[in-house]
C-alpha cells in the first residue's frame, strides 16, 4: 500500500500476524522506499516515509528518524495500533508542492537492472527494451542492438565481413547491447550463432553461475528438473573467456564455429609485445607476431563465406600493462584485413578513444560507415546524476572549471568525501548504506601497507560469491 499526500509518499509494508521486526522485513521496506525515489518518476522530487507494519509486535517507534539528503526516511516500525500515529505525524508536515495522485499513479517505474539481473533476463528470452529504462534522454538500447544484428544480417546474406565498434560512457549499456545480441543468437543449429567474450574473468565467472542458478530454478518452477552441469552447458558456449576462444584458434587452424563474435571491453585487448611474451612464456611459443587483435580477426577471417565481430569499446579504459586500445583493431584491419567493412559511431574520433589516426588510414584502405546509433550516449548505471561520467572525464582530463561547475550538479546524488582514516572511511560508508546495498573497499593491487588494516590484497576473492551471495555472507 501507498499513501500519497502533499509532498509525501508513505510505502506501507504489512506484515500480518507478524510479532517482530525482522532484518529481512526491514530491508524489504528500506528497498521499497529506495526503489519509488531513484526509479519512479513520480517520486523522484518527494519526501518518502516508508513504514514498516508488523501487526502484532508489542512495541512502536515513536517517531520518525531524519531523512538522508535524498529525502529518504528509515523505516519507521509499528504495530497495528502504531498506524494512524505514524500517518498523523507524516501529515502535519507541511508540503512545498502537492502530488497529483492520478498523475502518480500513472507515472512511470524505470528500474534500472544490474548486469545480473539483465543477463538472466536475456537468457529467460526477455528482450531489451523489456528490461532496460526508456528514458527519453538516453539512446535507445534496443536501437543498438538491431542496427548491429541489421549489419549481422547483410554480412550473412551478402556473404560480407565486418567488424562493429559500439561505443559509450562508462554503464551506459554496451555489454547489455553485447548480451542481447549473444543471447538472440545463441541457437547452436544455425549459422549466425554468436558468442560473448571478455577478458574480464571475474564478469565471466559471475555472469555464467548466475544463469546457471537462475535457470535450474525457473526449470524448478515449471515443474522440471535440470542439475547444474547439464544448465551449465550451453552457458558456457555462449559466454566466455576471450583468452580461451583465443587458444582454441592456436590450437585448430580451422575457423571458429560462430560467425558472429562480440568482444566485451575491446580497447583492453593485447598489443604484439604483450601477447608476445605470453606465447612465448605461457605456451612455449616463440616468435608470435601478431597482436590479439590482429590474431583474432585472422581467426574469424578463416570463414569461407562471411563473419561479424563486434567489439564494444569504452573510452579511457586501457589500464593495465601492454592493453593496446582500439587503434589495434584498426590498424590491423588497414594492414592485413582491408576487405573487411567497417562499421564505426561517430564518437569513435573523439580523444577519449585515441583512435584518430587509426580511423583517418582505415578509410583509405577500406569501407568505413558511421553510424550514430552505435553511440550510448548516456549512463544507465548513474540514474541520479546523467551527467556523472560528464564530470569524471573533466576531472581525468584535468578541466577544473568546468568540473567544478558540473560538481555543483552531480553531488546531491554522489556525495564524494575524502579522509586519510580508513577506519573513519569504513563507518562512513557503513552508515550510508541501505536496504540491501551492497559496499566493498577498492584498493590498488600494490597497496601491501593496508595488511595491518586486515586488507590483504595478496588473498584470492572469489567473486561469484561476493556477487552473488546474501550481504552478510562473509
Amino acid at each position: 500500500m501507498v499513501v500519497v499526500f502533499g509532498q509525501h509518499v508513505i510505502p506501507i509494508e504489512f506484515k500480518v500476524d507478524q510479532n517482530q521486526y525482522t532484518g529481512h522485513d526491514i530491508d524489504q521496506s528500506w528497498d521499497y522506499a529506495l526503489d519509488l525515489k531513484n526509479f519512479h518518476r513520480g517520486s523522484h522530487k518527494a519526501d518518502i516515509w516508508p513504514l514498516l507494519v508488523a501487526t502484532e509486535a508489542k512495541e512502536s517507534n515513536t517517531s520518525w528518524q531524519p531523512a538522508a539528503p535524498d529525502s529518504v526516511r528509515p523505516p519507521r516500525r509499528v504495530n497495528a495500533s502504531g498506524v494512524f500515529e505514524a500517518l498523523q505525524d507524516v501529515f502535519r508536515v507541511p508540503s512545498q508542492f502537492g502530488l497529483d495522485g492520478v498523475a502518480w499513479s500513472s507515472a512511470p517505474y524505470e528500474p534500472t537492472p544490474t548486469i545480473i539481473q539483465a543477463a538472466q533476463a536475456l537468457y529467460s528470452k526477455h528482450t531489451v527494451q523489456a528490461i532496460a529504462r526508456n528514458d527519453a534522454g538516453a539512446q535507445n538500447l534496443h536501437v543498438t542492438s538491431r542496427r548491429v544484428e541489421e549489419v549481422a544480417r547483410q554480412a550473412e546474406e551478402k556473404h560480407l565481413r565486418a567488424i562493429v565498434f559500439v561505443t559509450g560512457v562508462p554503464g551506459a549499456g554496451k555489454t547489455l547491447v553485447g548480451l542481447d545480441i549473444a543471447t538472440a543468437k545463441r541457437d547452436e543449429t544455425l549459422s549466425s550463432h554468436a558468442v560473448f567474450l571478455s577478458g574480464n574473468g571475474p564478469l565471466v565467472a559471475v555472469l555464467t553461475e548466475s544463469l546457471v542458478r537462475d535457470e535450474v530454478a525457473r526449470r524448478k518452477r515449471a515443474g522440471t528438473r535440470k542439475s547444474k552441469v547439464e544448465a551449465r552447458q550451453p552457458i558456457k558456449k555462449f559466454i566466455q573467456n576471450v583468452h580461451h576462444f583465443r587458444d582454441d584458434g592456436i590450437r585448430d587452424p580451422g575457423a571458429p564455429h560462430d560467425h558472429v563474435v562480440i568482444f566485451d571491453e575491446a580497447q583492453r585487448a593485447w598489443d604484439l609485445q604483450q601477447t608476445a611474451n605470453f606465447m612465448k612464456r605461457r605456451k612455449r611459443l616463440p616468435g608470435f607476431s601478431q597482436s590479439e587483435p590482429e590474431f583474432l580477426i585472422s581467426y574469424m577471417d578463416r570463414h569461407p563465406d562471411w563473419a561479424v565481430i563486434v567489439c564494444l569499446v569504452g573510452g579511457g579504459q586501457e589500464i593495465n600493462t601492454g592493453e593496446a586500445g582500439i587503434g589495434a583493431w584498426l590498424d590491423a584491419i588497414s594492414k592485413h584485413f582491408p576487405h573487411w567493412h567497417v562499421y564505426i559511431s561517430p564518437s569513435l574520433g573523439s580523444s577519449e578513444y585515441r583512435a584518430t589516426e587509426a580511423i583517418a588510414t582505415a578509410k583509405t584502405v577500406t569501407v568505413v560507415n558511421e553510424a550514430p546509433e552505435l553511440h550510448l550516449a548516456v549512463s544507465m548505471r548513474s540514474f541520479r546524476s546523467e551527467r556523472l561520467s560528464d564530470f569524471v572525464r573533466l576531472v581525468l582530463d584535468c578541466e577544473e572549471s568546468a568540473a567544478f561547475e558540473l560538481f555543483k550538479e552531480v553531488v546531491n546524488g554522489f556525495p564524494l568525501v575524502m579522509t586519510r582514516n580508513l577506519d573513519t572511511a569504513r563507518a562512513w560508508i557503513r552508515s550510508q548504506a541501505r536496504g540491501t546495498q551492497q559496499f566493498g573497499l577498492l584498493a590498488s593491487s600494490s597497496a601491501h601497507r593496508l595488511k595491518p588494516h586486515a586488507v590483504d590484497i595478496r588473498i584470492d576473492i572469489n567473486p561469484v560469491h561476493w556477487f552473488l551471495g546474501e550481504k552478510t555472507d562473509t
